[in-house]
């Protein structure tokens, strides 16, 4: 525990999470990709909170089952490409937490959230733009469920794992 702070991903099933780092690794510019493929929930929730978030992120995999998802298409970061997803589901158990920590939440996890996996950042628009006209026809609608919630520790590059649980209830988000 630390003030470093915490993100809070959902986790994504291992085929897809392995397709979407493949991409990533190939698009991603190699100088700043420490990262897997990941959908982040929360960028920073506070350090000082890792037990908490803990506590809430067991108890809400106990009560819910693998959360239903759709990959959409290609989406356009500006300066990066992503992949677009749906889930009203994730979304939901994402309310939840924010409600729960509110007061606590900067104002980029306090807004609302666009679910996508980072393929590519920081580039120009023109790289950017290429790259989403190359990916466009090879990404296809689909659906998956998301197997969990994993929370990291920022450490100004890499993550940290704190904990990455399976949800195992029954309750559907």
């Amino acid at each position: 525990m630390g003030d470093q702070p915490l993100i809070l991903t959902a986790q994504l099933p291992d085929g897809l999470q392995g397709w979407a780092t493949a991409l990533r690794t190939a698009h991603f510019p190699p100088e700043r990709n420490y990262l897997a493929a990941h959908v982040t929930l929360f960028h920073a929730l506070p350090g000082f909170c890792e037990a908490e978030v803990v506590q809430q992120v067991r108890q809400l995999a106990k009560e819910f089952a693998p959360v239903e998802a759709r990959i959409v298409g290609i989406m356009s970061l500006g300066g990066g490409t992503a992949i677009r997803l749906e889930s009203e589901g994730i979304l939901r158990l994402r309310a939840m937490l924010a409600e729960h920590f509110h007061g606590l939440l900067t104002d980029q996890d306090a807004g609302g959230k666009r679910l996508h996996i980072t393929v590519q950042n920081k580039v120009s628009k023109n790289e950017a733009k290429a790259l989403q006209a190359e990916l466009a026809p090879l990404v296809a609608e689909r659906p998956f469920a998301f197997r969990g919630l994993g929370i990291h520790r920022y450490e100004g590059g890499p993550w940290t794992q704190v904990d990455d649980v399976n949800f195992r209830g029954r309750a559907r988000a």
